[in-house]
């Protein structure tokens, strides 16, 4: 019948967009014309073409008004029965010819009710049984697509109440199940990434809470107590006002980092960039850490295999960065852990620095949350007194540098930090 054919090149403009001299067609229709053996031609308003798939030798690349109109009316020659349609919602004039590789007619059949009643007995019965079946076959193929579209409509409704089952990608609908399915996949994984992620956060606000009051109970404690007796001595009320500070210290610390953190992340945060000589400038970090009093004692070394390299970045930023990372390593670890800090150039001319310890190491389920801002290790029996921001931070940092940071880990056997940078940005 040529209902199908004429259906099919009808529809086929909806599988394409022509916009501002661009044509795109769709995998699907080009995967329905090489299922049916078809060839498809696209012609612009000037009858030239821009597009062809599949398209006999023997057609033309271009065709004046009259030539296409002829064409439209043709019927099966050259071993192809065509019809030309238009894209009707272009901004511009677009037509496309559709070959079948088969006679085809073009035209509808009619009947006259009068002749049928002429008819034999048996053409009669013939005509009336092969439109009955027709409307069966018709029926049943509604009822078919409905069963199918209302899986479809279930299967979108499981989803957005989370009680999707995935269905079997089979069938015409495959490809259907097959994103229906996918959606699926990604809607959990999103779930599951927003739930950790507010689990988290909600015991990162427990934690900074309960880090902020931690220092205010002795501050606002020895205020008092400073504040309601004049009897203390000198050296009494020096020693308060010296916890007192030490805890307002710790507060402005932990605030300082939160808004570090938010300002680095939404890129508000003042970034000026030097070329500095890494090497010197990893020494006196070093040098700076060591003459800490908290730290004096630690086992901290540094090597290079090269005597001076350089880069572009800012210095307060990327010295709080890898300060960070080394505090990080000394606090988390026993007193006689060896912090080894290490700077190397490879053959693309980037910096790498190495940061390693021989400590307690990083269980594997800890590893992936090592940089969130939301996380706080438990690799130390004691509590750290930091606010859970500092490996966020130098993260942030080093990505804003352009480089990258990675981190290795086995239980008993120490940590490692990797940070790479080019040794210039331009």
């Amino acid at each position: 019948m040529a209902k199908f054919p004429q259906d099919f090149a009808n529809s086929f403009s909806v599988w394409t967009t022509y916009e501002n001299d661009n044509l795109t067609i769709e995998d699907i229709g080009l995967k329905r014309l090489d299922e049916y053996g078809l060839w498809i031609q696209f012609i612009d308003e000037f009858g030239e073409e821009i597009f062809a798939h599949n398209k006999p030798a023997n057609y033309p690349t271009k065709y004046t008004a009259s030539e296409l109109m002829k064409l439209s009316a043709s019927e099966y020659e050259n071993g192809y029965t065509v019809f030309v349609n238009s894209l009707d919602d272009s901004d511009k004039v677009c037509s496309y010819i559709i070959g079948f590789p088969y006679n085809i007619g073009k035209y509808t059949i009619h009947f006259n009710r009068e002749r049928v009643i002429r008819l034999s007995p048996t053409m009669r019965f013939i005509i009336i049984a092969s439109f009955g079946i027709l409307s069966v076959a018709i029926l049943g193929y509604s009822f078919w697509l409905s069963r199918k579209l209302s899986k479809v409509t279930k299967g979108i409704s499981g989803i957005s109440h989370r009680t999707y089952t995935p269905l079997k990608e089979n069938g015409i609908f495959s490809e259907v199940y097959q994103e229906l399915n996918k959606m699926d996949s990604d809607v959990r994984h999103a779930d599951t990434v927003n739930e950790d992620t507010e689990r988290v956060r909600k015991e990162w606000i427990t934690n900074i809470t309960h880090d902020l009051k931690t220092p205010l109970s002795p501050i606002k404690g020895y205020a008092e107590l400073l504040a309601d007796s004049s009897n203390f001595t000198s050296e009494t009320s020096k020693e308060y006002g010296e916890i007192i500070l030490r805890n307002v210290n710790h507060t402005e610390k932990l605030i300082n980092d939160l808004k570090m953190t938010y300002q680095l992340d939404s890129g508000t945060f003042a970034y000026n960039p030097t070329k500095i000589q890494l090497t010197r400038f990893l020494k006196e970090l070093i040098i700076d850490i060591v003459n800490d009093p908290a730290f004096s004692d630690r086992n901290i070394e540094f090597e290079s295999n090269a005597d001076e390299c350089t880069a572009l970045i800012d210095p307060d930023l990327f010295r709080r960065a890898i300060q960070n990372i080394i505090i990080n390593a000394l606090t988390h670890n026993p007193p006689k852990t060896k912090v080894l800090i290490s700077i190397r150039m490879d053959t693309q001319n980037d910096v790498h620095i190495s940061i390693c310890d021989n400590g307690v190491g990083i269980s594997e389920d800890e590893l992936p949350e090592l940089f969130s801002r939301y996380y706080r290790g438990t690799s130390t029996k004691e509590k750290s007194e930091g606010s859970g921001l500092g490996l966020a931070i130098a993260k942030q940092i080093i990505e804003l540098h352009g480089g990258d940071i990675t981190v290795s880990s086995e239980r008993g056997k120490g940590t490692k930090f990797e940070i790479s940078i080019p040794e210039q940005r331009k």
